[in-house]
């Protein structure tokens, strides 16, 4: 399963950005779906993730209550709804799958958001 990842560009700080992934095949209910991301100078760091089958949520500190991941199920795409960004959110962020929490194993290609302040 190859992820494709779109949605990022550019942003004042509070606006707003949907990430989307599209999966190339099926994503199983066992899948961990998530969002990394990656500053630069810095380390990928841990955004948001998800358990496919129950479509229970998990979300770093830094981006709680500002981003809300969801899936749908059938069309094996989910999204990031990014809102009051602020410049540190800048970063890569890329799309992953893995079968357990924080453990990615594919990694879609990176989608850029900038946020200027």
């Amino acid at each position: 399963v190859q992820l494709q990842a779109s949605g990022g560009g550019l942003v004042t700080a509070g606006g707003s950005l949907r990430l989307s992934c599209a999966a190339s095949g099926r994503i199983f209910s066992s899948a961990v779906m998530g969002w990394f991301r990656q500053a630069p100078g810095k380390e990928r760091e841990f955004v948001a993730e998800v358990r496919w089958g129950t479509g229970r949520t998990y979300y770093a500190d830094s981006v709680k209550g500002r981003v809300t991941l969801y899936r749908y199920t059938a069309e094996n795409t989910m999204y990031l709804q990014m809102n009051s960004l602020k410049p540190e959110d800048t970063a890569l962020y890329y799309c992953t799958r893995g079968v357990s929490l924080r453990e990615p194993i594919t990694w879609g290609q990176g989608t850029l958001v900038t946020v200027s302040s």
